[in-house]
């Protein structure tokens, strides 16, 4: 990736947050009443070398509101590495995915990313992202190579929360000194955006949505979904699992975002690994909620007998 392409990943981080939805379901932006918070309750300080991108159309007091989420202090912001996110050149990467008047004017979302160890994760906390959710997030940063990072993504009022994923990118860039190929870049957007559209459109849990796409990823990863006719009898299987009502254009769609990941040069051991968390978080719900069930079976059998006695 060139210089001039790198840049246009770089400020490419609020367009979508700024002004549009990808369907009339998706909200833009509400009242700046109140803070929406979601996601691994992620916390960034200095001393983690972090990279901060920041949307060039905030006004002072949105930048102060957006800094005081990521717990930057306004007497420490000169000693972090930052980048301002212009919106004319947003659209120069975005306007492949989303219409020009969806993506508005003004740039305004903005992200703080840190490398962590190898083998923790990925971790991301989201504040006022009313679309894109932390599992979104990590689901396309996995597509993208990226495996061992925190993230916190932030607005001024409620956001989409899409193009913040560009500017992630950028940060691992500079902090990691790797560079991204634009392909998979380009591949990670559009899960993102894919995913968000299928969230709308699909009956079901959003993270059991999740779960399927990381799970699909997960077994092309492992070589197991080569044609088209494996793909889709892998998708129906997974709707089975998570209780997921898929229609024929919903189907139509991953398989399109599964043939274009298998068309990429992509580290599939990254999005192996996310399959896995994914996996494991999954396991743990379901044991708990195995345990609840177990008392609630032992106290209704003991129920049964009290009563028994009495018939």
């Amino acid at each position: 990736m060139n210089k001039f392409a790198k840049r246009l990943l770089v400020l490419a981080v609020a367009a979508v947050t700024t002004a549009g939805t990808f369907t009339t379901a998706m909200p833009v932006y509400a009242a700046e009443e109140e803070t929406t918070e979601a996601g691994d309750d992620v916390d960034i300080t200095l001393e983690d070398k972090p990279y901060l991108a920041l949307g060039a159309d905030l006004t002072a007091d949105e930048q102060h509101k957006v800094l005081s989420y990521m717990g930057v202090e306004a007497a420490d912001f000169d000693q972090y590495d930052v980048v301002y996110v212009s919106n004319e050149e947003e659209h120069k990467y975005l306007d492949a995915y989303v219409p020009k008047e969806k993506i508005g004017t003004r740039a305004l979302s903005s992200v703080l990313v840190s490398l962590t160890e190898e083998g923790d994760g990925l971790k991301v906390s989201t504040y006022n992202i009313n679309y894109c959710t932390a599992g979104m997030y990590k689901n396309a940063l996995a597509t993208a190579g990226i495996s061992d990072a925190n993230v916190i993504v932030a607005g001024p009022f409620e956001l989409s929360g899409t193009a913040a994923l560009v500017g992630t990118f950028e940060a691992y860039e500079e902090l990691s000194g790797e560079t991204l190929d634009e392909d998979v870049v380009d591949a990670a957007m559009d899960e993102l955006v894919t995913t968000g559209e299928l969230e709308q459109s699909i009956k079901g849990n959003s993270q059991d949505i999740e779960a399927m796409i990381a799970d699909l990823k997960g077994r092309m990863a492992n070589g197991d979904l080569d044609t088209r006719e494996q793909m889709e009898k892998a998708i129906d299987e997974y709707a089975g699992k998570y209780d997921l009502g898929i229609s024929k254009d919903d189907k139509e769609k991953i398989m399109d975002l599964l043939e274009k990941l298998q068309g990429v040069d992509l580290d599939w051991d990254s999005i192996a690994s996310q399959a896995q968390e994914w996996a494991d978080k999954l396991s743990n719900a379901v044991d708990g909620e195995g345990i609840g069930a177990a008392v609630k079976n032992f106290f209704s059998k003991i129920w049964d007998a009290i009563t028994s006695l009495f018939e």
